[in-house]
């Protein structure tokens, strides 16, 4: 049994060894003493016939799908935890470098101003990282001159013990020591378990990921605020992201997603904003009419395209949908309804504008883009399913900080059918 509550994965029932009802054995074969699942490393010989050969001895030591898949899944949620806790690590190491290196190096010089800053109560960890360093030197493990100093061999713990210890010299650039010591102690927890190769549920990954973002925008690291950006790019999507053209996020249904992404945080700040769907209701129901207003009157470009309510596509829906003869109609015209109210209470109804198209309705789709980056959020109609319990794509739109080549992205291809979609309706007076 694991640390994680996991169990070996069994060997094959050809190599368990005997029958269940075997003297001093347990259920399966297995020796007295050892527990039923477990994997004895001390096997004895194979039956005949066996992968092995005849007369073959020793450990099972195949996995099995399911083995497999439980070992991916850790390596998976380590490696996306040690993303994260090497960038901090990183950036925690240069906070204390550039904060304490001017108070202690003109005095000790060299490296030996660490020294000087660990003082009496880190003289063991910090007299540790030098033979660290000086066995890295001589193994030729020290591949960037760079990092061939004292600093750089300072674990998490011990720079936070160093940040702690002079807390007055970093007091003036950090207001909150509280929030960055809880930060840390959060993310102790995650480093333990990566360090030791244990298994990391996914809630104590998530909690790793939310504190180093919060510590990152603390030290001065982070991207800003969901609200202003609406998705930050995070560690993990800056090295891996390339792989999945700019989707950043797939979510079962619009629950899921909203749970993630408020309304508020998708289309706060947004500077243009193009939707295309059936009824639109992720914006119109979650977003209120006085918050449209003032996101058109800051400057936001709107353009929303509705599907005829009077189309024959839409009694196709109802049908698919198995609601009542113009229950859907209505519940567009409600909305739509709804928009030319926004609409009416501008200063500049121009910059507001609302079309409807008679095609079949494929998708749905809100492109918000703000004045670095842009996001949007994608769903393609089921024949039996809502809208609110459709598979959601979230797409990276570019912009600052985002690495991405928009001619293998989805946001162009759907920014591009918005545009022919548009071009082919019809206004609402």
């Amino acid at each position: 049994m694991s640390s994680g509550g996991l169990e070996l994965p069994p060997g094959d029932s050809s190599h368990e060894g005997g029958p269940a009802d075997a003297p001093g054995g347990v259920p399966g074969g297995a020796p007295a003493g050892i527990a039923a699942g477990a994997v004895s490393l001390a096997g004895g010989p194979a039956e005949a016939g066996s992968a092995g050969g005849p007369g073959s001895a020793g450990a099972e030591l195949d996995w099995s799908a399911e083995a497999w898949s439980e070992v991916r899944t850790r390596a998976q949620r380590a490696g996306r935890a040690y993303i994260w806790l090497n960038l901090i690590e990183q950036r925690l190491r240069s906070v204390v470098g550039a904060v304490l290196r001017p108070i202690y190096e003109p005095v000790h010089g060299g490296d030996d101003w660490v020294v000087a800053a660990a003082g009496p109560a880190g003289q063991e960890w910090v007299q540790r990282a030098v033979a660290v360093r000086e066995v890295s030197r001589r193994k030729g493990y020290l591949l960037d001159s760079a990092d061939d100093n004292v600093l750089s061999f300072l674990t998490l713990p011990q720079l936070r013990e160093l940040m702690v210890q002079h807390w007055p010299c970093f007091e003036p650039y950090f207001d909150d020591r509280r929030e960055i010591e809880l930060a840390l102690d959060e993310l102790e927890v995650t480093r333990n378990v990566v360090s030791r190769n244990r298994a990391l549920s996914r809630p104590v990954l998530e909690q790793a990921e939310r504190a180093s973002a919060r510590l990152l925008e603390v030290l001065g690291g982070g991207a800003g605020s969901p609200s202003a950006d609406r998705l930050p790019i995070d560690a993990v999507e800056d090295l891996v992201g390339d792989r999945y053209a700019d989707v950043i996020s797939v979510h079962p249904d619009r629950v899921r997603l909203q749970r993630q992404l408020p309304a508020e945080d998708l289309f706060g700040g947004a500077r243009r904003l193009d939707a295309i769907g059936i009824g639109l209701n992720l914006l119109v129901q979650n977003f209120s009419g006085r918050r449209l207003v003032r996101l058109t009157e800051a400057g936001c470009r709107v353009r929303l395209l509705f599907l005829n309510p009077a189309s024959s596509a839409v009694k196709r829906r109802e049908r698919e949908l198995g609601l009542r003869k113009g229950e859907l109609s209505r519940s567009v015209e409600m909305n739509i309804l709804h928009v030319r109210r926004v609409r009416a209470g501008l200063r500049d109804p121009s910059r507001f504008e609302i079309h409807v198209f008679d095609e079949t309705p494929r998708f749905t789709a809100y492109l918000v883009e703000g004045n670095s980056s842009g996001i949007a959020v994608v769903q393609s109609y089921l024949r039996r399913a809502r809208g609110m319990e459709s598979p959601v794509l979230v797409l990276r739109g570019g912009g600052r900080g985002v690495p991405k080549d928009a001619d293998h992205g989805l946001f162009a291809t759907y920014r591009e059918e918005f545009e022919s979609m548009w071009e082919d309706s019809r206004p609402v007076s």
